[in-house]
Order: structure tokens, then sequence, then C-alpha cells
């Protein structure tokens, strides 16, 4: 009779133990339903971009001067520079400067080695076409000016940064 009261005891404790989980399972299930959501509803939303936010390379061709640093310390050597020496004033003329978006893995190491400041990473990440030879970007589309999210009247905007409730 003594091990069946103690077999009883034990299933009890065992279900008490069982509840308690499950309420702290509903307790936190519901404290997530209090939150606000935050899915984008992308064509027409779209988050601002960090500070720090690595997007499209843009390129100012009269500031570079084809030292070709942003090449060795380009972990996959993707830039490509073509340039000529000219003798009679002694500089490199730069004649096309070419980063292919396909294969860039948009680390920023050419942006933070280059000399001169003429790479510098934007707050741009549309970059998808159906054609890979669309992302190879030359001097021209790498000096275009990005297209700013805040600016556009038609999309609304969503801060990227938490939100703080004021208790």
């Amino acid at each position: 009779m003594l091990p069946m009261i103690t077999e009883f005891m034990n299933y009890g404790q065992q279900t008490i133990r069982a509840a308690r989980y499950i309420g702290q399972g509903f307790t936190i299930t519901l404290s997530h339903a209090n939150r606000l959501p935050i899915t984008v509803q992308y064509p027409y939303e779209k988050l601002i971009a960090s500070e720090r936010f690595r997007g499209r390379i843009h390129f100012e061709f009269d500031k570079c001067i084809a030292c070709e640093v942003c090449v060795p310390v380009c972990p996959i050597d993707l830039p490509v520079v073509d340039w000529k020496f000219e003798s009679h004033i002694r500089k490199k003329r730069l004649f096309n400067y070419i980063i292919d978006f396909g294969i860039c893995i948009f680390c920023g190491n050419c942006v933070e080695y280059c000399p001169t400041n003429c790479l510098s990473m934007t707050e741009e990440y549309e970059l998808s076409s159906y054609d890979r030879h669309e992302l190879n970007y030359n001097q021209i589309s790498l000096g275009r000016l990005p297209t700013s999210v805040v600016d556009d009247y038609t999309i609304r905007t969503i801060s990227n940064s938490p939100q703080i409730k004021n208790r």
C-alpha cells in the first residue's frame, strides 16, 4: 500500500510541474501577442537603412588616381582598373573602372583603404536584375548618385531602429 501512495504522490508532483511549464509557455505566448507586427509590405513600405549599411558602391571618377589599392585588398580581386601611364605629365590616366556586383560581397575593404576617398558605400540595396551581365557596373553607372528612400513620396518609410515604449 505504501508504494502505491508514493507513486500517486510522484504522479501529482509531475502533474503540477507540467502544469507550471505549460503556464510559463502561455505567459511567453501572451507577451508576444502584445507586441507590434514587424512585417514590412516591401514594395510599398521600405526600411530606412542604418548608418553603417553597406550597399552599392559609389565611385567618383575625378578623384581616382588609379593607384589600384582597392584591387589587392578585395578578398576576390574584383575591381578592374584600366589605366595608362602618361609620360609627359608623369601620372596614370584612368580609362575604365568596373565592379561586378554579381560577385561583390560588399565587405567594404575597397572603400576603407582608398587613399583619395573616391569610393563610398551608399544605402542603395535594390540591385536585382534578370540578367547577371547587368550587374557589371562601369565608372558611369558607379558614378550615378543613389536614390534616397526618404525622398520618394510614393513609399512609406519605416525606421529600422527599435521603438521605445513609454511606461
